[in-house]
């Protein structure tokens, strides 16, 4: 009961103080636009519709504008939109060929490696001794070649962003597109390279943990069913109870690495997007504290007639802030 008291007491303390104290903005901070009226390739307000086919069909035929999200989102359907509305033609051969060529490659090797399975399958039921083995080269260039194909469409994506044209800087969609293409770019586009170490050391623990308590997981895991399959004779000197113990202490721990993960780049992607529209956001540059005494007089109706010399008036320190 008297935590509450404390509560309710330090709420209403809060409220009255908030709405005494006023904060000295230079006025045309609330007046600003972060969006220039005048540039019409900068992003809308949130009200707006996320996307529209229609505007961004338009885009690519030049007979409007876009928003950078919108050129963005349909640009990761359709490859090659965001070098169409650039007007970066000449890209386009290389885009679709070094794709085309990079997926073709890699179907072919993984159909390669497939085969030899398949093989390697029929030809050791027949004999267990055969001499035949399982081309996994086949398998790593079919790895290394879709991997190419993955890079070379992120790198279509950021090279769409890098070109859009903008009187806006830092653009509020530049940089959180660079952000969510690659973690710590947008707080570079913003200048705040100070937070990037931050962000990256969060991302790069999130991983070394997962993987640390995937490990874990796995192995406890593999003993758990070890030590509870009647068909194995476990003698380790692990107990079941102790393994079933640990193996979801670290499928926990693992999960947390996974929230960690995501919650570090989600992070990152918000801050891009937040500084960005700060940037326009100016606040005086008067900080000051101001301390003077002053004579506290009790609200009287004047109309009564005069302050009696025995008004309970009072001496104290008016405390003023500028911010």
């Amino acid at each position: 009961m008297k935590a509450l008291r404390k509560i309710i007491a330090t709420l209403v303390l809060l409220a009255a103080f908030s709405a005494g104290a006023r904060a000295q903005f230079r006025e045309d901070a609330f007046q600003q636009t972060y969006n220039n009226p005048n540039d019409t390739t900068a992003m809308k307000d949130s009200v707006d519709k996320m996307f529209s086919l229609k505007e961004y069909l338009g885009g690519l035929r030049h007979k409007n504008e876009l928003k950078i999200g919108t050129m963005f989102a349909g640009s990761t359907v359709f490859i090659g939109g965001e070098q169409i509305y650039n007007r970066q033609y000449w890209k386009l051969p290389i885009i679709y060929g070094g794709l085309g060529a990079t997926v073709g490659m890699g179907i072919h090797y993984r159909n390669k490696y497939n085969k030899s399975v398949d093989a390697f399958d029929a030809a050791y039921a027949l004999d267990p001794e055969t001499t035949l083995t399982i081309d996994k080269r086949s398998k790593d260039l079919s790895t290394w070649c879709f991997a190419g194909a993955g890079f070379l469409y992120w790198a279509t994506l950021m090279d769409g962003v890098v070109n859009y044209k903008s009187d806006l800087h830092p653009h509020p969609g530049k940089s959180t597109l660079y952000s969510i293409l690659l973690p710590g770019l947008g707080q570079a586009y913003n200048g705040e390279f100070w937070k990037i170490p931050i962000y990256w050391a969060g991302i790069v623990g999130s991983v070394h943990y997962y993987r640390l308590n995937s490990t874990n997981y796995k192995r406890y895991k593999r003993i758990h069913n070890e030590a509870t399959d009647p068909d194995i004779k476990y003698d380790g000197p692990v107990s079941a109870e102790t393994a079933l113990y640990y193996r979801n202490v670290f499928r926990r721990y693992r999960d947390y690495s996974v929230v960690a993960l995501f919650g570090f780049y989600l992070l990152q992607v918000i801050d891009a997007n937040v500084f960005a529209y700060m940037q326009d956001f100016e606040v005086s540059d008067d900080l000051s504290v101001k301390v003077s005494p002053a004579v506290i007089v009790p609200e009287m109706n004047y109309a009564q007639g005069p302050i009696p010399s025995t008004s309970n008036s009072a001496f104290g320190l008016r405390l003023g802030l500028t911010f």
